[in-house]
């Protein structure tokens, strides 16, 4: 089995309260009522012959349904999640209105074994917060990034 692999840009800016990044809370009802550990870079998956930074930016496009900044992109490496998925970041430093995100979806079978097939947003809402908040909500692996992240920005 190809091990699964996933792509994303995390968008940061300066602000008076400091370093704030672009975070994006996972849609569908399993992660409804949560908050730590729902939230994630946008991101998503690749197959073996797509390059990273190309999924990372169509990724972006799907995710969020924005086309992904220009400016250099910062190299955030990889991590392993729990679950076994590599996902490989890059940063950005741009600026973007969480209001003009129109999420694309999913769809799934909810109640589970009911036969109803729904559609869920991917990331239901999305918001800038500090590295201390974005590190209490963030997806537990991904906050190797948040840790990254000032190593290599002013």
């Amino acid at each position: 089995m190809t091990q699964k692999r996933s792509a994303g840009l995390l968008l940061f800016r300066h602000t008076a309260d400091g370093t704030e990044v672009l975070l994006g809370h996972m849609g569908g009802p399993y992660f409804a009522k949560k908050d730590a550990g729902a939230w994630s870079v946008p991101k998503g998956e690749y197959e073996p012959d797509e390059p990273a930074w190309d999924a990372a930016r169509r990724e972006f496009r799907e995710e969020l349904g924005l086309e992904p900044p220009d400016g250099e992109a910062i190299g955030l490496g990889e991590v392993r999640q729990t679950n076994g998925k590599i996902v490989t970041v890059w940063a950005i430093e741009a600026d973007l209105d969480p209001a003009a995100v129109e999420p694309g979806t999913f769809t799934m079978e909810w109640p589970p074994r009911s036969g109803r097939i729904q559609e869920f947003p991917e990331l239901d809402r999305v918001a800038w917060y500090t590295l201390a908040r974005a590190r209490a909500l963030i997806v537990p692996a991904q906050a190797a990034f948040l840790d990254r992240l000032p190593e290599h920005s002013p």
